[in-house]
Protein backbone atom coordinates (compact mmCIF):
# COMPACT_ATOMS: atom_id res chain seq x y z
CA UNK A 1 0.00 0.00 0.00
CA UNK A 2 1.26 3.52 -1.07
CA UNK A 3 2.67 5.11 2.13
CA UNK A 4 -0.26 8.66 1.69
CA UNK A 5 -2.79 6.12 1.45
CA UNK A 6 -1.92 3.36 4.60
CA UNK A 7 -0.96 7.31 6.98
CA UNK A 8 -4.60 8.32 6.04
CA UNK A 9 -5.67 5.09 6.68
CA UNK A 10 -4.59 4.92 10.19
CA UNK A 11 -5.39 8.28 10.93
CA UNK A 12 -9.14 7.84 9.93
CA UNK A 13 -9.31 4.59 12.33
CA UNK A 14 -7.57 6.23 15.10
CA UNK A 15 -10.32 8.76 14.83
CA UNK A 16 -13.09 6.62 15.01
CA UNK A 17 -11.32 4.44 17.71
CA UNK A 18 -11.12 8.15 20.03
CA UNK A 19 -14.82 8.67 18.97
CA UNK A 20 -15.74 4.95 20.01
CA UNK A 21 -17.12 3.98 16.04
CA UNK A 22 -14.80 1.53 16.43
CA UNK A 23 -15.39 -0.58 19.53
CA UNK A 24 -12.20 -2.65 19.12
CA UNK A 25 -8.26 -2.22 18.48
CA UNK A 26 -6.67 -2.79 15.36
CA UNK A 27 -3.06 -4.06 13.94
CA UNK A 28 -3.01 -3.14 10.22
CA UNK A 29 -0.29 -4.89 8.78
CA UNK A 30 1.00 -3.80 5.36
CA UNK A 31 4.24 -3.67 3.00
CA UNK A 32 5.11 0.06 1.27
CA UNK A 33 7.09 1.20 -1.63
CA UNK A 34 10.28 2.82 -1.05
CA UNK A 35 9.58 5.86 1.46
CA UNK A 36 11.53 7.74 3.87
CA UNK A 37 9.50 8.61 6.74
CA UNK A 38 11.01 11.78 9.32
CA UNK A 39 9.59 11.88 12.91
CA UNK A 40 9.63 14.53 15.15
CA UNK A 41 12.96 13.91 16.26
CA UNK A 42 14.43 13.91 12.97
CA UNK A 43 18.02 16.16 12.76
CA UNK A 44 18.61 17.08 9.09
CA UNK A 45 22.20 15.40 8.89
CA UNK A 46 20.62 12.22 8.91
CA UNK A 47 18.57 12.17 6.01
CA UNK A 48 22.08 11.28 4.22
CA UNK A 49 20.66 11.54 0.63
CA UNK A 50 18.63 14.28 -0.72
CA UNK A 51 14.96 15.00 -1.44
CA UNK A 52 16.24 15.31 -5.09
CA UNK A 53 18.05 12.20 -4.96
CA UNK A 54 15.59 10.18 -3.30
CA UNK A 55 12.78 11.44 -5.61
CA UNK A 56 14.83 10.31 -8.69
CA UNK A 57 15.40 6.90 -7.83
CA UNK A 58 11.95 6.29 -6.71
CA UNK A 59 11.78 6.99 -3.06
CA UNK A 60 9.30 8.92 -1.34
CA UNK A 61 9.93 11.47 1.34
CA UNK A 62 7.38 12.68 4.23
CA UNK A 63 7.23 14.30 7.38
CA UNK A 64 4.92 12.46 10.14
CA UNK A 65 3.60 12.99 13.54
CA UNK A 66 4.83 9.93 15.17
CA UNK A 67 8.60 10.02 17.51
CA UNK A 68 11.54 9.15 17.16
CA UNK A 69 13.98 9.83 14.33
CA UNK A 70 14.66 8.91 10.46
CA UNK A 71 13.44 5.36 8.64
CA UNK A 72 12.96 3.68 5.97
CA UNK A 73 10.21 1.28 5.11
CA UNK A 74 10.12 -0.64 1.65
CA UNK A 75 9.44 -3.86 -0.06
CA UNK A 76 10.34 -7.25 2.04
CA UNK A 77 9.49 -5.53 5.21
CA UNK A 78 6.22 -5.94 7.95
CA UNK A 79 4.99 -2.58 8.98
CA UNK A 80 2.68 -2.98 11.69
CA UNK A 81 0.27 -0.09 12.67
CA UNK A 82 -1.63 -0.69 15.77
CA UNK A 83 -4.48 1.40 16.68
CA UNK A 84 -4.44 0.55 20.66
CA UNK A 85 -6.86 2.79 23.02
CA UNK A 86 -4.73 2.23 26.04
CA UNK A 87 -7.30 3.54 28.30
CA UNK A 88 -8.36 -0.26 27.98
CA UNK A 89 -4.81 -1.50 28.69
CA UNK A 90 -2.45 0.84 30.51
CA UNK A 91 -2.12 4.80 30.21
CA UNK A 92 1.75 4.25 29.57
CA UNK A 93 3.89 5.05 26.59
CA UNK A 94 6.92 3.50 27.66
CA UNK A 95 5.16 0.31 28.82
CA UNK A 96 3.15 0.11 25.28
CA UNK A 97 7.06 0.54 23.84
CA UNK A 98 7.66 -2.22 25.79
CA UNK A 99 4.69 -4.46 24.89
CA UNK A 100 5.71 -4.06 20.99
CA UNK A 101 9.32 -5.03 21.86
CA UNK A 102 8.22 -8.05 23.51
CA UNK A 103 5.80 -9.51 20.46
CA UNK A 104 8.39 -8.68 17.87
CA UNK A 105 10.84 -10.77 20.26
CA UNK A 106 8.82 -13.61 20.77
CA UNK A 107 7.57 -13.52 16.68
CA UNK A 108 11.71 -13.74 16.31
CA UNK A 109 12.26 -16.27 19.01
CA UNK A 110 10.10 -18.98 16.38
CA UNK A 111 12.71 -18.43 14.36
CA UNK A 112 15.45 -19.09 15.99
CA UNK A 113 16.76 -15.22 16.28
CA UNK A 114 17.12 -14.12 19.64
CA UNK A 115 15.90 -10.33 19.74
CA UNK A 116 16.95 -8.17 21.50
CA UNK A 117 16.23 -4.72 23.97
CA UNK A 118 18.71 -1.91 23.86
CA UNK A 119 18.73 0.23 27.00
CA UNK A 120 19.12 2.94 25.43
CA UNK A 121 17.36 3.32 21.94
CA UNK A 122 13.57 1.83 21.32
CA UNK A 123 13.44 -1.31 18.94
CA UNK A 124 14.73 -5.03 18.57
CA UNK A 125 17.98 -5.84 17.92
CA UNK A 126 19.50 -9.28 17.65
CA UNK A 127 23.22 -10.21 17.98
CA UNK A 128 23.75 -6.01 18.12
CA UNK A 129 22.08 -5.10 15.03
CA UNK A 130 19.30 -3.84 14.55
CA UNK A 131 16.42 -5.55 12.56
CA UNK A 132 13.09 -3.88 13.94
CA UNK A 133 12.08 -0.16 14.34
CA UNK A 134 9.56 1.59 16.06
CA UNK A 135 7.71 5.05 16.72
CA UNK A 136 4.47 6.26 17.96
CA UNK A 137 2.19 8.96 18.42
CA UNK A 138 -0.90 9.08 20.67
CA UNK A 139 -4.01 11.10 21.32
CA UNK A 140 -6.26 10.75 24.16
CA UNK A 141 -4.51 8.04 24.82
CA UNK A 142 -5.43 5.72 21.20
CA UNK A 143 -1.62 5.26 19.21
CA UNK A 144 -1.54 5.20 16.03
CA UNK A 145 2.06 4.64 13.63
CA UNK A 146 4.01 1.37 14.76
CA UNK A 147 7.11 -0.72 14.03
CA UNK A 148 9.12 -2.02 11.01
CA UNK A 149 10.51 -5.38 11.05
CA UNK A 150 13.08 -6.51 8.27
CA UNK A 151 11.77 -10.00 6.79
CA UNK A 152 13.64 -9.65 3.64
CA UNK A 153 14.37 -6.31 2.83
CA UNK A 154 16.97 -4.87 0.61
CA UNK A 155 19.09 -3.31 3.40
CA UNK A 156 21.45 -1.16 1.34
CA UNK A 157 18.32 1.27 1.12
CA UNK A 158 19.24 1.89 4.90
CA UNK A 159 22.48 3.68 3.60
CA UNK A 160 20.14 6.90 2.41
CA UNK A 161 19.45 7.65 5.91
CA UNK A 162 21.50 7.56 9.12
CA UNK A 163 18.83 4.59 10.54
CA UNK A 164 17.03 6.27 13.31
CA UNK A 165 19.46 8.46 14.16
CA UNK A 166 21.58 6.05 15.48
CA UNK A 167 25.57 6.86 14.24
CA UNK A 168 26.95 3.23 13.58
CA UNK A 169 23.98 1.17 13.55
CA UNK A 170 23.66 -2.10 11.41
CA UNK A 171 20.63 -2.87 9.97
CA UNK A 172 19.79 -6.66 9.41
CA UNK A 173 16.54 -9.02 8.53
CA UNK A 174 14.94 -12.12 9.13
CA UNK A 175 16.02 -13.58 6.20
CA UNK A 176 19.90 -12.20 6.87
CA UNK A 177 20.03 -13.95 10.28
CA UNK A 178 18.31 -17.71 9.18
CA UNK A 179 20.23 -17.53 5.92
CA UNK A 180 17.40 -18.01 3.74
CA UNK A 181 14.35 -16.17 2.86
CA UNK A 182 10.86 -16.56 4.80
CA UNK A 183 7.52 -16.33 4.17
CA UNK A 184 6.00 -13.18 4.42
CA UNK A 185 2.42 -14.41 5.22
CA UNK A 186 4.01 -16.63 7.89
CA UNK A 187 6.00 -13.83 9.21
CA UNK A 188 2.34 -11.75 9.37
CA UNK A 189 0.98 -14.44 11.25
CA UNK A 190 3.46 -14.96 13.54
CA UNK A 191 3.38 -10.92 15.12
CA UNK A 192 -0.45 -10.86 15.33
CA UNK A 193 -0.48 -13.89 17.27
CA UNK A 194 2.24 -12.24 19.51
CA UNK A 195 0.97 -9.09 19.19
CA UNK A 196 -2.52 -10.56 20.30
CA UNK A 197 -0.61 -12.39 23.01
CA UNK A 198 1.60 -9.43 24.33
CA UNK A 199 -1.85 -7.35 24.79
CA UNK A 200 -4.57 -10.05 25.82
CA UNK A 201 -6.21 -9.43 22.95
CA UNK A 202 -7.85 -12.36 20.44
CA UNK A 203 -6.96 -11.80 16.87
CA UNK A 204 -9.45 -12.12 14.10
CA UNK A 205 -8.17 -11.55 10.63
CA UNK A 206 -10.05 -9.09 8.51
CA UNK A 207 -9.35 -7.81 4.53
CA UNK A 208 -8.82 -4.82 3.44
CA UNK A 209 -11.64 -4.37 1.57
CA UNK A 210 -13.75 -4.81 5.29
CA UNK A 211 -11.64 -2.90 6.78
CA UNK A 212 -12.11 -0.30 4.81
CA UNK A 213 -16.25 -0.45 4.67
CA UNK A 214 -15.66 -0.43 8.78
CA UNK A 215 -14.40 2.58 8.70
CA UNK A 216 -16.34 4.46 5.81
Amino acid sequence: MPYAEALELQRSIARDRISGAISQDVLLLMEHPPVVTLGRSTKEKHLVASPEFLQTHGVELFEVERGGDVTFHGPGQLVGYPIVDLKRHRQDLHWYLRKIEEALINALADYGIPGERNPTFTGVWTRGKKIASIGVHARDWVTWHGFALNVTTDLSFFDLIVPCGINGVVMTSIAREVGSDVSAQDVRDRVSAKFAEAFDLTAVVTSRSALLESVA
